[in-house]
């Protein structure tokens, strides 16, 4: 039994080894694909833009005409009396008969039914303005999704670039611990030998140990932004193993494409402007008259009978000829209502409504200002991208050369161990800045992208 679960648990991690070297490499287009898809405020701002979509049709409908119907039957005496009735918050009942001198208790059914339109057919025109301000409010919702977009595929493809960068560096810090380890151990023969210092030997383990703490720097950084490309494409934290293979080559940079006029940012303040601008409009066609046509069509019936008033027995009990319709009327009717006091109410908000307008304008050309001075440091930053991805070779060459001499200097004891370690942390800096030329090249192409508003710039390469 003990053998069993010895043999179960070395099996195990080969298949969690097996998993791991068998991961799918995620490429940037699948990261930038599941991001859009999983991101939760992406799919808050899809749920707000549809929500808004539903709120113009809202709008149009709200201009249909009012059509009511009612029905009611109803048992009851009618006792009357003369006197003024007025029926606050619909409490009056309208109990309609001849006025006795004493009270009674003859009771018969009754019914009433009634279509009633109303319709405001012409207010100058409130209701088309209605319609645009729900049209503006959902452009806006749906310009801020697509700027929401944009930015997170800006945001993905820099974590992207970052979490590159930093397993090409831990492959470069994983080399140089490499180098240190094999150089540490020929010290180490040569100063049991007696050829060399013992002290170099502990200059020699302090180098290493440096190259292990660089190692560990590296890898805990690279595991920080593993961490940071997990959230923002939505999944669970894990150890990613990435399509790096197009950093090995510099990107076709169009020089053509400064415009911003089409930036989603731009796009959605604008979008907040003409909102803010329909929601001034509406508001003063608040302040009009508006014109109605109504229509009243009514059948009612009664068990109370015509010379109920002469005679106070003539009346019926009967349900059916209680709440069968014997008469009927009808009312056609056009008016015109204007409370005289909206205008003047309703002028201060319209002019605070203005002044959100100027607001959201000054904040319009800010963000202009900020891209363009965005877009002139991205053209900056491509080109000394450029410049030192063609001098990094040059440097990387240089250092290994000089690091390779001096240490065969070392070995025949032609120079100390000070020179050789000053070689080695000048080779150390010239693959790091190796290892990060292209990646910056790519970066500065992705600044571009966001300057311009056109992410097709950088996604187009793959």
């Amino acid at each position: 039994m003990g053998n069993k679960r010895f043999i179960l648990f070395a099996i195990i991690p080969l298949f969690e080894f097996g998993f791991l070297y068998a991961q799918k490499p995620l490429t940037i287009k699948d990261a930038l694909k599941i991001g859009i898809e999983n991101y939760g405020t992406i799919k808050a701002k899809t749920q707000y833009a549809e929500a808004s979509k539903l709120s113009v049709e809202q709008a149009k409908r709200e201009n249909l005409p009012n059509v009511n119907l009612s029905a009611q039957q109803t048992f009851g005496t009618v006792n009357s009396q003369y006197g003024p009735l007025y029926g606050f918050n619909g409490l009056g009942v309208a109990s309609a008969g001849p006025a006795f001198g004493l009270q009674n208790n003859n009771a018969a059914f009754g019914a009433l039914y009634l279509t009633n339109v109303n319709w405001d057919f012409y207010a100058f025109g409130k209701a088309k303005e209605k319609v645009k301000t729900a049209q503006a409010f959902a452009a806006k919702d749906e310009k801020d999704l697509q700027q929401e977009i944009f930015q997170h595929k800006i945001k993905i493809a820099a974590a992207y670039l970052n979490l590159v960068a930093a397993k090409q560096l831990t492959n470069s810090y994983e080399k140089n611990l490499a180098r240190a380890d094999t150089f540490r151990r020929i010290v180490m023969v040569r100063v049991l030998n007696g050829l060399i210092p013992g002290v170099d030997s502990s200059q020699a383990n302090a180098e290493y140990s440096s190259a292990k703490i660089l190692l560990t720097k590296s890898r805990d950084q690279e595991e920080e932004l593993s961490n940071q490309l997990s959230q923002l494409i939505g999944i669970t934290t894990q150890q990613f193993v990435l399509d790096a293979f197009f950093i090995s080559r510099i990107p076709q940079i169009l020089q053509d494409s400064n415009t911003i006029q089409k930036h989603p940012l731009l796009q959605f303040y604008q979008s907040k402007i003409n909102a803010s601008d329909e929601q001034a409009r509406y508001y003063k066609t608040t302040s009009y008259p508006a014109f109605t046509l109504v229509g009243v069509l009514q059948g009612r019936g009664s068990g109370f009978n015509s010379d109920y008033a002469s005679n106070s027995t003539d009346f019926t009990s009967n349900y059916l000829t209680g709440v069968t319709p014997n008469r009927s009327n009808y009312l056609l009717g056009v008016g015109v209502t204007w409370n005289i006091i909206q205008p003047y109410r309703i002028s201060q908000q319209v002019k605070s409504q203005n002044l959100i307008s100027k607001g959201l304008q000054e904040e319009y050309s800010l963000i202009d200002q900020q891209i363009k001075a965005q877009l002139q440091l991205s053209e900056s930053k491509i080109r000394n991208a450029i410049l030192l991805h063609n001098e990094a070779p040059i440097q990387v060459k240089a250092a290994t050369d000089a690091y390779l001499q001096k240490s065969v200097l070392y070995q025949n004891g032609l120079t100390n161990l000070v020179d050789v370690t000053q070689t080695l942390y000048i080779l150390i800096r010239a693959e790091t800045d190796r290892d990060i030329a292209n990646n910056n090249v790519w970066q500065a192409l992705l600044l571009k992208a966001a300057s311009t508003g056109d992410f097709s710039l950088f996604e187009n390469q793959f």
